[in-house]
């Protein structure tokens, strides 16, 4: 089986494509990293919330999308932006507003995997993983 070159690219290519088709949940192979991003998510209102599932003899992050009263995408865009062959990094003092403040990013730092509004507060910079509206 192919050696995936960017596990976090496919944790949010499958969180994409399972909103496009609106399964309540996706399932990706587990890792701590990616457990943290979704957290971030999660925290910042983008899912619901996400459990590690055993599955034979290894586990798998589930992660549970969350969508409108009326079954609106609360996810509607969801890209990496730092990448294994060419890392974005951000300063504290770099970070903008992800569209007016309706989106988020979610930062590798540190001190742990907070959004972009988390690590502004906490005075911290790091590697920009990917940006959520």
């Amino acid at each position: 089986r192919n050696m995936m070159t960017d596990p976090i690219a496919d944790l949010l290519t499958r969180i994409r494509n399972g909103v496009h088709v609106e399964r309540p949940f996706v399932d990706v192979p587990f890792s701590r990293l990616k457990a943290a991003i979704v957290e971030a998510l999660q925290r910042e209102g983008f899912v619901w919330d996400h459990e590690v599932v055993e599955s034979g003899n290894h586990r798998v992050l589930r992660v549970n999308l969350k969508y409108g009263p009326n079954g609106e995408h609360v996810i509607q865009h969801i890209e990496r932006i730092s990448k294994p062959g060419c890392r974005v990094y951000m300063a504290v003092n770099e970070m903008k507003d992800i569209r007016q403040g309706t989106g988020i990013s979610v930062l590798s730092t540190s001190r742990g995997v907070p959004s972009n509004r988390e690590a502004r507060r906490q005075g911290i910079g790091g590697e920009l993983l990917c940006q959520v509206w």
